[in-house]
């Protein structure tokens, strides 16, 4: 049974940095893509970046670009999304996903098979 498992959110100052943590267990995912999403209540959830777990290509949401990082750790099974200069409107609940598939066009497009259960990040002065 696949599980992802999310850590790392918090209680944050605009401008400060958090880092989330997703470990996979149950399988590896040699080729899959690898996404970070976020919904604030009342919004649609959004994907924030994406990875593809082979390669290391990236895709950012244009609000998080250069703000952002996500990278994996293969041999972990585990992804990380960097966060920096935070805003307060990053704050939502942040769910990894893992799209085994890879039917989507374009390749972060999904969909995700595989869901966390969410961390909460607030960014508040």
């Amino acid at each position: 049974q696949v599980q992802l498992v999310e850590s790392g959110g918090g209680l944050v100052q605009p401008g400060d940095s958090l880092r989330l943590t997703c470990t996979a267990s149950g399988r590896d995912f040699p080729t899959a893509v690898g996404g970070w999403f976020r919904q604030a209540p009342g919004k649609e959830r959004q994907l924030v970046a994406a990875i593809k777990w082979s390669i290391g290509t990236t895709y950012y949401k244009d609000s998080v670009e250069g703000r952002f990082t996500i990278f994996r750790d293969n041999a972990k099974n585990t992804m990380y999304l960097q966060m920096n200069s935070l805003k307060i409107e990053d704050t939502a609940n942040y769910y990894c996903a893992i799209d085994v598939q890879r039917n989507g066009s374009p390749w972060f497009s999904g969909p995700y098979d595989y869901w966390g259960q969410g961390t909460q990040v607030t960014v508040s002065s």
